[in-house]
């Protein structure tokens, strides 16, 4: 079958096997990020034309103040969830029509998803410094993390069933080291953070004694942005024979990763890609599968092809523009810092302020609740987070926070988005200090 034209670019399978995948899937980006893209995105000022040729915004809640009525709404938390990238939006609905076979299927179509699968695996490879029979698709980023623990704790068994973990880390991490800890009869090892949420690598290291499986790390927190030393802690545990698995979720697309850990687990989903989970293991590292037995051993029943090239399209496209969106971010953050610290009373700002993820900052502000908050914030025309990243939809005190020894009453977490309008970050630290008042004087602080 021919290749099939769709939108600006086309995938040709012919030339995925003549040219090698990389080639084509480079191709692939660079047709798509030159392709104009007449979506506005959700943290910018657009919209869609009206017949008169002037803008309208569409605001998905009434506004409840006259500076919410005058502007757009504009999404401050996209953690996990960032909109998705004009390229890869473009990619994936050429996949969509190119690549919906089975890749395990002999026939034209199945072959023609095959190649496209193996271009986005390259791709992803070449972007997080990996070679491509390194990496593994797994629908979520969550099951990742499960299936990159348990594997490496089944595959390390005869070691030991000790976990290693940092109190900061993820809730889906925790539950992951316990669950193979209480199975293998041994024990998760909680390594506490500092005051900024980092761990100290000597204690690190020392909790990685005779019976540990494994050690995961974050390489950034994604709550409060703080980088973790995780080249040093690597290098401790190398030293003790132990495996670090580092969780990259936060990081990957935002920031140089490096050589970090043995296991690397990635988030395409908060690069700007539909979600995905990547699973990075290094040549050398033993693991086994801790799941029923699948024609894909790592990733049963395989991964969607459109997801996939999407989520390498839009890595490819997000490490083109790191260095812009770095400094665009980061000075936006800076300002958020400063603004909230001298303008809102009673309020802690948390993080490292300089060894940090350029994108994310989290403040708490005493007398205020957080879901209050949030609601009114968001009545405001500003959509923030509140409590733990990975479990906010329970609203439950942030361990993060509390692991730090910090204040968790009315937590705001702010993940920017690459292109996040400058005036509506600005605008919202406008908003911030009179939301705030409003909702101490509700509650009678």
């Amino acid at each position: 079958m021919g290749a099939q034209p769709c939108g600006t670019f086309v995938l040709d399978p012919v030339s995925v096997a003549r040219r090698g995948a990389a080639h084509v899937l480079r191709r692939t980006f660079d047709d798509a990020v030159s392709a104009p893209s007449h979506r506005p995105h959700p943290g910018r000022a657009g919209g869609a034309a009206a017949p008169d040729g002037t803008s309208v915004h569409r605001v998905n809640a009434a506004p409840a103040t006259a500076s919410a009525a005058r502007h757009p709404r504009t999404v401050l938390d996209v953690a996990g969830h960032a909109p998705l990238r004009p390229a890869a939006r473009t990619a994936l609905l050429e996949a969509l029509d190119q690549g919906w076979a089975d890749p395990r299927r002999l026939f034209a179509e199945g072959r023609r998803a095959r190649l496209l699968l193996d271009g986005a695996r390259e791709a992803l490879a070449a972007s997080l410094g990996a070679r491509p029979d390194e990496v593994d698709l797994v629908p979520t980023h969550t099951l990742a993390l499960h299936n990159a623990v348990r594997s490496v704790a089944r595959g390390r068994r005869r070691a030991g069933a000790d976990v290693v973990v940092g109190a900061a880390e993820r809730a889906a991490v925790h539950h992951a080291a316990a669950y193979v800890a209480a199975r293998g009869g041994g024990e998760v090892r909680t390594v506490g953070v500092d005051a900024h949420a980092r761990v100290d690598v000597a204690a690190f290291a020392a909790a990685a004694g005779a019976g540990t499986a494994l050690a995961v790390l974050q390489h950034a927190n994604g709550e409060v942005g703080t980088r973790q030393p995780v080249d040093d802690a690597h290098a401790a545990l190398r030293e003790a024979g132990v495996p670090l698995v580092v969780d990259v979720g936060a990081s990957a697309g935002h920031v140089a990763l490096g050589r970090a850990g043995d296991v690397l687990v990635a988030d395409a989903g908060d690069w700007g890609a539909p979600p995905l989970g990547v699973v990075v293991t290094r040549t050398g590292v033993r693991r086994s599968p801790d799941w029923p037995e699948d024609e894909d051993r790592w990733s049963p029943g395989g991964v969607h092809v459109p997801t996939a090239l999407a989520a390498a399209v839009a890595l490819q496209d997000a490490e083109a523009g790191r260095a812009r969106a770095d400094a665009h971010r980061r000075a936006l953050v800076d300002e958020v810092r400063r603004r909230v610290a001298a303008e809102v009373p009673d309020v802690q700002v948390v993080g490292d302020p300089v060894d940090r993820l350029p994108h994310v900052v989290t403040f708490s502000c005493l007398y205020v609740d957080g879901e209050a908050i949030v609601d009114r914030l968001d009545r405001a025309g500003y959509g923030v987070g509140s409590g733990s990243a990975c479990t906010s939809s329970t609203l439950e005190p942030s361990h993060v926070l509390a692991a730090m020894g910090v204040l968790t009453q009315g937590n705001v977490r702010l993940s920017l988005p690459p292109d996040v309008d400058a005036a509506a970050v600005h605008r919202f630290c406008d908003v911030l200090p009179g939301a705030v008042a409003d909702v101490r004087a509700t509650l009678g602080a």
